[in-house]
């Protein structure tokens, strides 16, 4: 089978791809011949960060090839999606049964990628601000395939003001388009704000916390980093709360359960419209990360084996 890896830290430059042996899933894993790749901030990050080689991770999508022992409530066959933390980037890739969720029927491999995770991780963003009806609410990242859905979610649960940050002008009437009353550049956020999602950390997160109204709420989800003055929550009686779904995921199933219905149920009624950028072929994974390193992407960045 294909797969990309890498020997060396650094850019899209130092992916490759080879051909290697179908790997086998373990005891509560499943196998999956896999038809989308969901490309990841996190890992094109740790591409070029981390100190030695991490494994290439991502949502995956596709049909269940194999079984490993004690999985009982998948069959070989399913249309699965779900969160690969090693060896994504292939034609097939191992996942936890436990943490591989059902395809409705009708959805296609590139949406389910674009919808589930990024999706869980919007909702639950916002969900951790405890939003009230009639506030106004800033998205960070706002054309990222979270910012995308954390758009809509806003519009949908009743913010008098939802406003889009993003790095470009180019990006304006994209993110306009999913429901953001006002663009913003990360040079000059504006505000004040009762709930900023912020999906890019770093730099951004010091005047995404003086952008905060009184008593504010501010959601840090990224993999960015960052610090904070304390003074500045104290000044604005504000918040910031981190956020991370693999917690909710492990720590609380039966929610991350009732999310990932509730978000295919919004899919169908249209409330929620996943973004994709573009289809890369899975050879071309370094295309795929330059797009996203270089903020060029407007939704989800996808990558088709076949």
């Amino acid at each position: 089978m294909l797969r990309i890896r890498h020997e060396v830290n650094g850019g899209p430059e130092v992916l490759f791809a080879e051909e290697v042996d179908r790997p086998e899933p373990g005891a509560g894993e499943v196998l999956v011949r896999v038809e989308a790749v969901g490309v990841t901030l996190p890992t094109v990050r740790k591409l070029r960060r981390s100190g030695e080689p991490v494994p290439l991770g991502g949502e995956v999508a596709g049909e269940i090839a194999a079984l490993g022992a004690g999985v009982t409530t998948l069959r070989v066959g399913d249309r699965v999606t779900g969160l690969c933390f090693t060896d994504a980037y292939a034609e097939f890739a191992v996942l936890s049964g436990a943490m591989a969720s059902r395809i409705p029927d009708g959805a296609t491999a590139v949406e389910a990628v674009a919808l589930v995770r990024s999706g869980l991780v919007a909702r639950g963003a916002y969900e951790a601000a405890r939003p009230e009806p009639g506030e106004s609410v800033l998205v960070t990242a706002a054309a990222s395939a979270v910012g995308t859905l954390a758009l809509q979610y806003a519009r949908a649960d009743g913010a008098a003001r939802v406003v889009a940050a993003v790095s470009s002008a180019d990006k304006a009437d994209f993110v306009r388009g999913l429901g953001a009353d006002e663009v913003v550049r990360y040079g000059d956020l504006g505000g004040p704000y009762d709930v900023i999602l912020d999906g890019v950390g770093g730099d951004l997160l010091g005047p995404a916390v003086r952008a905060l109204a009184t008593g504010g709420r501010l959601v840090a989800f990224s993999s960015g980093g960052g610090t904070v003055e304390a003074y500045e929550l104290l000044l604005r009686g504000a918040s910031l709360i981190g956020f991370q779904m693999r917690a909710v995921a492990v720590g609380r199933p039966e929610l991350y359960h009732r999310w990932l219905r509730e978000l295919w149920q919004l899919r169908d009624a249209d409330t929620l419209r996943p973004a994709v950028h573009e289809e890369i072929p899975l050879r071309d994974a370094a295309r795929a990360h330059a797009v996203i390193e270089q903020r060029r992407n407007l939704g989800k960045v996808v990558l088709v084996p076949r």
